[in-house]
């Protein structure tokens, strides 16, 4: 008869929860999913309404592709300094 001692080669104590825990990794994987807020969603539709913006934004969309748009360095500089001041 032969006695290996406590530490046998197919021996693991720690095999049931091992198995436990691969079993509760495979219950609570989840999917990602996509929430929306409720501001999001106000935005995007007063996007869609505001006719004034859009006609704005398309005048300087035509400017652009004409060549004809300026821009005022003194203005970028102060809404620079506004943003980086906050």
């Amino acid at each position: 008869m032969k006695i290996n001692g406590p530490n046998q080669t197919n021996f693991n104590p720690y095999k049931q929860q091992i198995q436990k825990q691969s079993e509760l990794t495979k219950e609570t994987k989840q999917k990602d999913r996509i929430e929306i807020s409720s501001e999001a969603k106000q935005l995007q539709e007063s996007g869609k309404t505001n006719e004034k913006r859009a006609a704005y934004v398309q005048e300087i969309k035509q400017a652009v592709d004409a060549g004809e748009y300026k821009v005022n360095p003194e203005k970028v500089a102060q809404k620079m300094l506004q943003f980086w001041s906050k």
